[in-house]
């Protein structure tokens, strides 16, 4: 996948395939399939270290995550996501945070939201870096939304996500995540945009889909949101896995002697 992949990918009508992951392994066995690209998310605050909020996360997580999934999968489209407020501090420190996420092994890098940020992304595009762009549900915003909740829900609201998807795309970003918002709202961003919108509980008429691994394998047993689907039950497998581990160490059946060193 390279970055003129996604326009192509939309005027030829074929979805765009992401999966967010945080490390090599995972990376690894992604990398191994036919999935377009990875998104390293500021979302590993909450899945792998067990925060409320995305907002613990901060750059040198994010870059250290990066890097991991590089590592893992030295060929695949990586995408960055910027942290909470590392790209509000001024043009040069927010070019110096997206700097640190490329130099990490990152192809583009994700920022949320459209206020206050165009110039930035204008900045960066000029200088090389793709751009990502996320609208709706923007997470680092949890505490001004009240909490993880739909956005876009009415007219005005819908018309500013449109308004604000546009401006967007005329600052250079080369694709926008819509997240949580209505189906029939995505499917207006969609056919207004000429980059593609990759959906997270945005429905079915989007230019792709993206979900965390963790929440697909249903290894996420604490929180599943609606939009989320399991192709299988993780959580279950691994326990029955670790389960016969202890029955087999205490039976004494492992390890036997093809397991051991003589």
């Amino acid at each position: 996948m390279k970055i003129q992949d996604f326009a192509t990918k939309k005027t030829n009508g074929v979805p765009i395939t992401m999966v967010t992951c945080y490390d090599a392994w995972s990376a690894t066995l992604i990398a191994d399939t036919d999935i377009d690209c990875v998104l390293v998310g500021d979302s590993v605050a909450m899945v792998v270290y067990g925060h409320d909020t995305t907002i613990p996360a901060d750059l040198e997580m994010m870059v250290a995550h990066t890097a991991a999934v590089r590592r893992g999968a030295p060929d695949a489209f990586i995408i960055g996501d910027m942290p909470f407020l590392s790209y509000r501090r001024g043009l040069a420190a927010s070019v110096d945070s997206a700097a640190a996420l490329m130099r990490s092994g990152a192809n583009a890098i994700k920022l949320e939201g459209a206020p206050g940020n165009i110039e930035l992304i204008r900045h960066l595009v000029e200088s090389g870096v793709p751009v990502m762009g996320h609208l709706g549900l923007t997470p680092q915003s949890v505490h001004q939304l009240g909490g993880f909740r739909v956005q876009a829900k009415n007219g005005e609201a819908a018309e500013k996500l449109i308004s604000q998807a546009v401006e967007l795309q005329r600052a250079g970003c080369f694709a926008i995540v819509l997240e949580a918002i209505p189906a029939t709202v995505a499917e207006r961003v969609t056919a207004r945009l000429t980059v593609p919108t990759i959906g997270i509980g945005a429905g079915r008429h989007v230019d792709g889909q993206v979900l965390v691994l963790q929440d697909l394998l249903g290894v996420s047993t604490t929180f599943r949101p609606k939009f989320v689907r399991t192709w299988m039950d993780g959580s279950d497998v691994i326990r029955e896995a670790l389960q016969s581990y202890h029955l087999d160490v205490t039976e004494g059946t492992f390890p036997n002697g093809g397991e051991s060193y003589e």
